[in-house]
Parts: C-alpha cells; structure tokens; sequence
C-alpha cells in the first residue's frame, strides 16, 4: 500500500516526556527500543517537511508523587518530541488521549480521521489512546518502534520483559483496532503524499 487512507494524516505523539526516563519505570529492567525516541523525531521531520499536521500529547498527571505532575522537569517534553509554535498540544490527565480532553472534537473539526501513532508507554497510554480511537471510528496506524515499554510483572507475578510486554500489546491492537507498521514503512507511506521528497536517505523510494 502507497501512502495513508488520507492525504493529510495526523501524526500523534504520546507521552514523550522526561519523567518516562525515571529510574523507578526501570525497576525490573531496562526497555526497549532505545531508537525509539530518533525514530520519532524522524516522524516529526516527515511530517513536518510534508506539512502535515502534528499533535502532541502531553500527560499532565494528577498523582501525587508521579514525575510526570506539571511543575518538574519530568513534566517537560524530550528534546525529540519538542512541539513547534503552531503545533498542537494535548493535555491529558488519564491514560487515554480522548478522555476529558477534546482531542476527538478537535480531530473531527479539523478533518483528520487517520491517525499516525508514536510514543510511551506501549501497554499503557498508547495502548488505550488506540483502542479508543479504533472504537471511533479513526483509522488508525501505530509505529511499533517509534513506541518502548518497561518490564512489568503479568497477573501471577512472573515478570516478563520489556519486548514480551510490548509484543503483546500490538498483538491486542494489531488487526482490530489499528494496523502495526515499522518507522520505515511510515517515512516511505508519508514520502508518497509529497511529490519530490524521496524521504530521508534509509528509506529512499523508487
């Protein structure tokens, strides 16, 4: 398949802040993906270049304790996933983008019903934001490795790593309520809306 089931889909980028390099997320190990945060910033480049439009999801938590409440540098956004002036920005204070935030309204007025999805934590907030946007109705994409998650105990206590977790989620979302698809497919499906632009050199099309 050549580009999206949209000329102008919208990248959305989850919960890319400081606070999710905290050393209590590494508890029972390390992540995955440690390119995951250079492959979102070539997503934003992408876009960016090809005037798409850009969200940015920013958790602004309300537990007391969490590094990612507004007033710490863990509420700050990573150096990859800075927004530009005119970039939209959504604050949200649950696990899911579309809860209590506008965000659906925001997409529907604007006329974006395909979604690009990148960001933290695969099982968590990027997991419930894609399930929700499946049920309404966006078609919805999620870049796997523009996405990482920590190890974490499942219900009978076993800890399972980081690739276990995250290999579970997609196979959750994958097929009902997105399709899961790699950086490189993303780049080639994005260069296709803009003519003249072959992408960045790895993911040249012919």
């Amino acid at each position: 398949m050549n580009g999206f089931g949209s000329k102008r889909p919208a990248l959305v980028v989850i919960d890319v802040q400081k606070a999710i390099d905290h050393a209590t997320w590494a508890q029972y190990g390390a992540r995955n993906h440690p390119e995951a945060e250079r492959n979102i910033a070539q997503l934003l480049d992408a876009w960016r270049r090809c005037g798409l439009p850009v969200y940015h999801v920013r958790h602004d938590s309300l537990t007391p304790g969490s590094t990612y409440r507004p007033g710490q540098e863990g509420n700050e956004f990573k150096p990859e996933a800075q927004p530009l002036p005119g970039e939209t920005v959504v604050v949200k204070h649950t696990n899911s983008a579309f809860i209590g935030t506008g965000f659906e309204e925001t997409l529907r007025s604007a006329g974006h019903n395909v979604l690009v999805v990148a960001g933290v934590i695969t099982n968590n907030s990027v997991e419930a934001t894609v399930r929700m946007a499946g049920n309404l109705g966006f078609e919805t994409y999620l870049v796997e490795d523009a996405c990482f998650t920590y190890p974490r105990p499942d219900w009978t206590g076993r800890v399972r790593s980081a690739e276990e977790v995250h290999a579970m989620s997609l196979a959750n979302l994958h097929g009902e309520y997105c399709v899961v698809l790699t950086t490189a497919e993303a780049l080639r499906r994005a260069a296709s809306l803009l003519p003249g632009w072959l992408g960045p050199p790895e993911v040249r099309v012919d």
